[in-house]
C-alpha cells in the first residue's frame, strides 16, 4: 500500500500539469486579443486627432485671413438663411444705423479683464434691419448703464467688429431666464424677443476698442485657438504601438 502512494501522487500532479497547459494557450489568447483591442481603440482616436489638428489648422487660416481682410457689410435679409460659422463667423463687418436705447442684455462673461458681462444692445441698421452689437466687456461694479458715463443715444454711428453665430439656450448647465435678466449665452433670437424687436440678423457683432478707459471695454474676441492635437495624436499613437509590442511578447513566450 505505501508503494502505491508516491505513484498516485505522481499521476495526480501530471493531471494538474496538463490542466494549467490547457489553460495557457487560452490565456493567452485572450490577453493577444485584449492588447490587439486596445490597439485598434488607441490607432483610431490617433487618427481622430489628425482629423482634428487638420480641422483647426482651417480654421485658424479661415479667422486669420477674415479678421485681417478690409471690414465689408454684413449679411443682409436675403442671405440670413446660408448663414454658418464655416462660411461667415469672424468675418471683419462694419454698420451704420442708431442704437436703440434703454434696451440692453448684461450676458455672463469671463475675458482677460477677469469675470462681468457683455453688454449686449440692438442695433437699427441704415439698411432698415436690426442687429445685436456686443459693445463689449464691463466688470460687476459697472453693469448699471448709469455708472458707465455718457448715456447711450440714438446718434448716426458706424459699428465694426467681428461677426459672431448666435449662442443658443444657455451656457453649461445654466439656461438664460430672461424675465429675471439671467443671460449666460448670447443667444440672438431670445434676446430679440426680449427686446419686442423683428427682422433681426441671426448673428451678433462683436465691436472692436473703443476710445480708453470707457466702458464697455470693446475688441476682446477671443481669436487663438490652442492646437495640441499633434501632441495627442502622437501619445495614442504611441499607446498603440505599445499595445501590439505587447501582444507579440505575449505570444513569443507562448511559443518558446
Amino acid at each position: 500500500m505505501s508503494e502505491d502512494r508516491p505513484e498516485a501522487a505522481g499521476s495526480a500532479r501530471g493531471t494538474d500539469n496538463q490542466t494549467d497547459g490547457a489553460k495557457s494557450p487560452v490565456r493567452a489568447v485572450w490577453a493577444i486579443g485584449f492588447l490587439l483591442v486596445l490597439a485598434v481603440v488607441f490607432f483610431s482616436l490617433g487618427t481622430w486627432q489628425v482629423y482634428r489638428r487638420a480641422w483647426k489648422l482651417d480654421l485658424i487660416q479661415r479667422v486669420e485671413t477674415r479678421i485681417h481682410a478690409a471690414p465689408s457689410a454684413p449679411p443682409g435679409p436675403n442671405a440670413w438663411p446660408g448663414v454658418t460659422a464655416a462660411s461667415d463667423e469672424y468675418r471683419h463687418v462694419t454698420v451704420t444705423g442708431r442704437f436703440i436705447p434703454d434696451r440692453e442684455a448684461l450676458s455672463l462673461a469671463v475675458t482677460e479683464l477677469g469675470g462681468g458681462f457683455w453688454v449686449m444692445a440692438p442695433f437699427r441698421t441704415d439698411a432698415g434691419y436690426v442687429v445685436l452689437v456686443n459693445r463689449g466687456y464691463v466688470p460687476p461694479e459697472k453693469r448699471d448703464p448709469a455708472s458707465r458715463g455718457a448715456a447711450l443715444t440714438d446718434a448716426e454711428t458706424r459699428v465694426t467688429g467681428l461677426l459672431r453665430i448666435s449662442e443658443p439656450k444657455g451656457g453649461f448647465l445654466r439656461s438664460n431666464d430672461p424675465a429675471a435678466g439671467r443671460w449666460y449665452s448670447r443667444d440672438v433670437a431670445e434676446m430679440a424677443e426680449t427686446f419686442g424687436l423683428s427682422d433681426v440678423a441671426p448673428y451678433f457683432i462683436d465691436a472692436e476698442a473703443g476710445a480708453p478707459n470707457t466702458y464697455p471695454v470693446g475688441g476682446l474676441t477671443v481669436v487663438r485657438f490652442p492646437n495640441s492635437h499633434l501632441v495627442y495624436a502622437l501619445t495614442w499613437f504611441s499607446l498603440c504601438a505599445m499595445a501590439l509590442g505587447a501582444a507579440v511578447l505575449v505570444w513569443r513566450r507562448r511559443v518558446r
